[in-house]
């Protein structure tokens, strides 16, 4: 997606930096602290009624091969989660909606990640890029329960998890970075003391921040960067310490092709990151690398083109073998599998058609990746597919209602 520029006074154009925020990773701007305790009572007040006898009948009849499904509508009044059962083949039921306390931003979060299921889905993990804070959820199936809302610098619109650590990215002009979290066995955060990291480029629009697998690095796209900085198309990697501190530089490697968006991992550590080459029609591709020991990436398959519109967000399939692209500006998904060699094969660029005014963003995959599940903007809708044995897509329905239509719901999350 083409990205948004938010609007600033002049003294907010200054250069505030994350590392100016130091040890109040817990305060707001007026510096009074926003961490919350959630009860029983002020949940049931947020969420659409569903009775805990209801809730653990589903689980009981139809076993653990059923999930759940939550949605982000993002809107800058009240942020909401949307809630969906998943059935054992993949369909999805509206179920209710939760409020995060927050607020989102009413436009597209124009990121990948911004809601996160961790440890197993127990808890689950909200941006609220308007109020500057994440919210936190314990989730029984399609049930969540409000834990904490934190602070989380300014404008934190992706996250990413590895163990006991998460880590935010904050997107604002005024300061982009990443701050650091500790997770807590009830699943609320603690911020890690001088965790704050500026990228290597303070007028950078970050898309994306991302664990590696052995949770030693972090990496983060950048849409736009600094040209006038080598390399022209930037992807920053930051290195993990024992104690959970990134390095307090990144080091900038060479995006292969234009305005990186987002990326995925395999378990080998090799990743692919979707290049939208700044909308251009029928332009978009991915290309995948080798992560060295060192953090370096190594392009293994270059802009391999889908010839589809603005492609921005991808998963990779459990076994390694397929991923499949969004494109935003085609309503469609691009289906790829890997050769033996990491290398990257474009199977279909239109493995699946959701309508020109769709707006393919959030993608998400479950039981196993047996599933995959994408969040259509333009339509206020979450479609479910059947990924087959070849790579093909059946499609499990779409689901309405809950979310804005054309009006910046971001963010999925699916067990």
């Amino acid at each position: 997606m083409v990205f948004r520029v938010k609007k600033m006074s002049a003294g907010a154009l200054s250069l505030i930096t994350l590392a100016s925020i130091g040890p109040v990773a817990q305060v707001q701007a007026s510096g009074t602290q926003v961490q919350e305790s959630g009860t029983r009572a002020q949940e049931l007040a947020a969420q659409e009624p569903i009775s805990d006898a209801q809730i653990d009948g589903d689980l009981s009849r139809h076993g653990p091969r059923t999930g759940a499904a939550f949605a982000m509508t993002n809107r800058s009044t009240r942020n909401e989660i949307i809630t969906y059962r998943r059935a054992a083949n993949g369909s999805l039921t509206r179920v209710g909606r939760v409020s995060t306390r927050g607020k989102g931003i009413g436009t597209d979060l124009d990121t990948q990640g911004g809601l996160q299921l961790a440890r197993k889905h127990r808890f689950l993990y909200a941006v609220n890029a308007g109020s500057d804070t994440i919210s936190v959820f314990s989730v029984k199936g399609t049930h969540l329960t409000f834990r904490q809302r934190i602070y989380a610098g300014d404008e934190p619109t992706s996250l990413t998890v590895h163990r006991k650590l998460l880590y935010v990215l904050d997107s604002s002009v005024a300061g982009n970075g990443i701050l650091g979290f500790r997770i807590a066995a009830d699943g609320t955060l603690r911020p890690i003391a001088h965790s704050e990291r500026l990228l290597s480029s303070p007028i950078a629009v970050p898309g994306q921040v991302e664990f590696s697998p052995d949770g030693r690095f972090l990496v983060v796209t950048h849409k736009t960067t600094n040209v006038l900085v080598p390399p022209k198309n930037a992807i920053d990697v930051f290195r993990v310490r024992s104690d959970g501190l990134a390095s307090a530089v990144p080091k900038r490697e060479a995006s292969h092709g234009v305005r990186p968006f987002s990326l995925a991992f395999r378990k080998d550590r090799q990743l692919l990151v979707v290049e939208s080459f700044n909308a251009a029609d029928n332009a978009s591709g991915v290309s995948s690398y080798r992560m060295t020991e060192k953090g370096a990436l190594k392009v293994i398959s270059g802009s391999v083109r889908n010839r589809q519109t603005d492609s921005c967000w991808v998963v990779i399939t459990r076994n390694n073998r397929y991923a499949f692209v969004a494109n935003f500006g085609s309503g469609t998904i691009s289906s790829y599998r890997f050769t033996s060699t990491g290398k990257v094969r474009l199977i279909d660029g239109k493995a699946a058609f959701l309508g020109i005014n769709s707006q393919p963003v959030d993608l998400d995959l479950a039981a196993k990746s047996h599933y995959l599940y994408l969040l259509l903007r333009g339509s206020g809708k979450v479609a479910s597919f059947k990924i087959q044995d070849d790579g093909g897509l059946s499609s499990r329905g779409v689901v309405k209602g809950g979310l804005p239509v054309a009006d910046g719901a971001s963010g999925l999350s699916v067990y």
